[in-house]
């Protein structure tokens, strides 16, 4: 079946008024690892042109150094600052072991966490900032009101929380509510074919109560899902960089790949690849707002847009499918 070219869908972050491109571009893994600020251009460029509006980072990524890409990027494309949504992440931190300012929401850090941010980005403000985890140790007061007053500052336009338990995410809530600040949005948590009970079953009642929107990352289970480590792990795959033991262990755990290659007869007679199916499948789930895409070249950027033209082809009937090859 010959896939025709389809423009891009913008939905509303949340119940925000701004809108977002249902497929966007992140830096996790790729940015610095694989990609110099050359490369990381051309990939921007490539995905604003199908009309990605959504540029998703965080502090943590290569230390700093994807947000310092990034802004690098962003400065030689010369994008009006109004055309693009830029987020970015913050908890872990990158100030070595300094207890203040490492695996933690509290005030200071974020104070100083979204300066250090911006001055990488060199940008005035980022569109949203996420508490990258929740954090045990500080009271979720201190972190709601902190981020309310990043906001009320100017530095975030808005706030969200990225996987976060859905009792956080109402605690979080109430607690703006109760005091009149500024709220989370949005939620940013993984969600594939084969990484699907939070968002489907923990996060159902916070979406139906309040709207709350998600970003999910991972739509390709880390590559699994594209079908590329059928035959083992490639050399170029993010699974063989080091420091990521742990994603060869998922993707050559027992079944795995087996039970993923049961799509491939559905792809192929829809037309599209593994990686385009399991992309606009995303889409389909009403509490996304976006799905985060990652590439190391621009032909990846072209092929993961590409799955704007699936959307439309994922009929009931092709989604009783899928759930049944997965089953």
């Amino acid at each position: 079946m010959a896939i025709p070219d389809e423009k891009m869908e913008y939905r509303r972050l949340g119940r925000s008024g701004i809108k977002v491109s249902v497929l966007s571009f992140g830096s996790w893994v790729t940015f610095d690892t694989q990609l110099d600020t050359d490369l990381a251009l051309e990939c921007m460029q490539a995905a604003h042109d199908a009309g990605c509006n959504f540029f998703d980072n965080a502090e943590v990524y290569a230390g700093g150094k994807s947000e310092t890409i990034m802004g690098a990027a962003l400065r030689e494309l010369a994008w009006p600052r109004w055309s693009y949504v830029l987020t970015t992440k913050l908890f872990w931190g990158i100030h070595g072991n300094d207890p203040n300012m490492r695996n933690t929401l509290n005030r200071k850090y974020l104070m100083q966490g979204i300066d250090g941010s911006l001055e990488r980005f060199g940008l005035d403000f980022v569109d949203v900032v996420y508490c990258h985890r929740a954090d045990p140790d500080t009271p979720i007061e201190e972190t709601v009101w902190a981020m309310s007053d990043i906001v009320s500052s100017g530095k975030a336009l808005y706030w969200g929380t990225s996987e976060w338990s859905a009792d956080e995410i109402r605690a979080a809530i109430e607690i703006a509510e109760r005091h009149h600040l500024h709220k989370p949005i949005t939620e940013q948590s993984q969600y594939n074919l084969v990484e699907r009970s939070k968002v489907e079953i923990e996060y159902a009642r916070i979406f139906d109560d309040y709207g709350y929107g998600n970003t999910i990352w991972s739509p390709l289970a880390s590559g699994l899902l594209t079908g590329k480590y059928r035959d083992g792990i490639p050399e170029d795959s993010r699974a063989a960089l080091g420091g990521y033991g742990w994603l060869a262990k998922q993707i050559t755990a027992e079944g795995a790949v087996q039970r993923v290659e049961r799509l491939r007869p559905i792809a192929d007679r829809l037309g599209c690849s593994m990686a385009q199916l399991a992309l606009a499948w995303c889409t389909l789930h009403p509490m996304v707002s976006t799905v985060i895409t990652g590439a190391s070249k621009v032909s990846q950027v072209h092929q993961n847009f590409g799955a704007l033209a699936v959307i439309p082809l994922i009929t009931p009937e092709v989604k009783a499918e899928i759930e049944a090859a997965l089953a």
